[in-house]
């Protein structure tokens, strides 16, 4: 299970910190994932990290956000750093069994948490 938290209302150029608590399986052998959904949009990749420690983010949050985890506690974390309204979206982890490789395409993730809402202010 996965389970999403740390969002808010922040106003732009703001920070917050998500964190994505992970339980029932070894953390360290999946390869993570963040994703985001804006109203009326469709969900989108935002970052990965494989097992290794690879990251890979889009280029709207390249040089902003920041993926990384903490195997001992089983926690993954998107800090967001320079928000801007457009970043506003519900915010959802996920954990893939593809772990050797950074992971952008939805499908290809086998858990999901339930999502934390950010919303940015301008």
């Amino acid at each position: 299970q996965l389970q999403a938290s740390g969002g808010g209302l922040v106003q732009a150029g703001g920070s917050l910190r998500l964190s994505c608590a992970f339980s029932g399986r070894t953390f360290s052998t999946y390869g993570m994932g963040w994703f985001r959904q804006a109203p009326g949009k469709e969900r989108e990749f935002v970052a990965s990290m494989s097992w290794s420690d690879y990251t890979y983010y889009a280029d709207s949050v390249k040089g902003r956000f920041t993926i990384s985890r903490d195997n001992a506690k089983n926690t993954m974390y998107l800090q967001m750093t320079s928000l801007k309204p457009e970043d506003t979206a519900v915010y959802y982890c996920a954990a893939t069994g593809d772990r050797y490789s950074v992971v952008v395409v939805a499908t290809r993730y086998n858990y999901w948490g339930q999502g934390t809402q950010v919303t940015v202010s301008s």
